[in-house]
């Protein structure tokens, strides 16, 4: 019998969307290895020679005039992308998108970006009898997400069903399953024993992520992040910005016993649970993970747009805060004063019934048709999410 083909395309516009991606084929190969998963950038697979010169032109523009993305963000924000323009994308970018759906011959499309939605839209128009689930990787829902085309929305939150529902999609193609974040991610670990494994001491321990975009705060929290280097120990982890790890290695301040500083790292899930406190970007996949890690976060330097939404979602439901060094000086006091109190409250969230980081995976194995034969405790589902308690009070 011919197993389940499921096809995934993304854009490499950031890390979030194809993370996302692959984060939800590892689910569902986990849960039931009968499935047939592949991830694919489509823009770069179908041109690799345009493709990184956009996405590279996309990140110096994001880093250079967020104001910019910001406005763009908003002024587009309750538009779809018009025919003109999925047909002048399916020219330029996607003209082979229908050889290979034809040559992989998948039983569900998952689109994790607008952009590969938008272009297998187009192609259902055409006559491509294939369904079309759109993954929306964010705590919001741009306009350029809707394509009337698409046959199920698979979105983080009941705020974000509302939005869509609110744009004329009908409430029953919208399902919300959470953000998929990889396997890895669904269970913790004995902080203790990870410590020991990874050669870190200890101690209060605080989780810096950088990565590609740099480290975008100012010196005032860097001194507040130093401080305390005796009695708190920090990792920096800084994902392919080699020139800046080169950069801070060779820094005087960071040289001590207590300041790890990383590159690229496929070790995520385990830093996260050596970990007490995280500060990073409010990317929505990072975001996730933290949550699905029940640990704390510290968020600078948003993104005009999807990522001020993340930050604002995460900031009102009590699992985060803006990051500034006054902040820094309290977190950081309360871990060397109520350290146990922390933990205590990370416990609690994990134990909520709405923590299903599986969630997603189990849902699209349920609407093909297929069961979850992971371990016992994975395989309930529920498709749509619980009400976003806050459980953690910020002090």
């Amino acid at each position: 019998m011919r197993k389940k083909r499921v096809l995934l395309f993304s854009e490499g516009f950031g890390t979030g969307h194809t993370g996302a991606a692959y984060a939800l084929a590892e689910g569902i190969r986990l849960l039931n290895p009968d499935v047939q998963c592949r991830v694919i950038e489509l823009g770069k697979f179908l041109n690799p020679t345009v493709a990184p010169w956009i996405l590279s032109a996309y990140r110096k523009t994001v880093s250079s005039q967020p104001k910019l993305v910001g406005m763009m963000y908003k002024t587009q924000y309750h538009k779809s992308l018009n025919r003109l323009t999925r047909a002048a994308l399916h020219r330029v970018f996607y003209t082979h998108a229908k050889k290979v759906v034809e040559q992989l011959r998948p039983d569900l499309i998952i689109c994790s970006h607008p952009i590969p939605a938008a272009v297998i839209s187009r192609l259902k128009q055409q006559g491509l009898d294939i369904p079309l689930y759109t993954l929306i990787t964010d705590y919001d829902a741009h306009g350029s997400w809707v394509n009337p085309e698409a046959d199920r929305y698979l979105v983080s939150t009941s705020r974000v069903k509302s939005i869509l529902t609110g744009r004329g999609v009908p409430p029953e193609l919208v399902t919300v399953t959470g953000i998929p974040v990889h396997p890895k991610f669904w269970e913790r670990s004995n902080k203790t024993l990870l410590r020991k494994e990874l050669g870190l001491a200890d101690i209060p321990t605080v989780l810096i992520m950088g990565g590609g975009w740099g480290l975008m705060f100012g010196q005032d929290v860097m001194d507040s992040l130093t401080a305390r280097m005796d009695q708190i120990q920090l990792i920096f982890c800084m994902g392919s910005n080699d020139k800046l790890v080169a950069r801070m290695r060779s820094t005087p301040l960071l040289n001590h016993p207590n300041v790890k500083i990383l590159g690229y790292s496929d070790e995520i899930n385990k830093l996260m649970d050596a970990s007490d406190l995280l500060i990073t970007k409010p990317g929505g996949m990072t975001c996730t993970e933290g949550q699905a890690k029940g640990i704390p976060m510290l968020f600078y330097s948003a993104i005009p747009g999807q990522e001020e939404k993340n930050c604002q979602y995460f900031v009102e439901l009590g699992l985060a805060e803006v990051l500034d060094s006054q902040v820094v000086d309290k977190w950081f006091s309360l871990l060397l004063r109520e350290y146990a109190g922390i933990e205590e409250q990370r416990r609690r969230r994990l134990a909520l019934e709405r923590q299903q980081p599986h969630n997603c995976a189990s849902t699209v194995l349920q609407l093909l048709g297929k069961t979850a034969d992971g371990p016992a405790e994975l395989r309930s589902t529920r498709a749509q999410a619980r009400t976003e308690e806050a459980v953690y009070v910020t002090p």
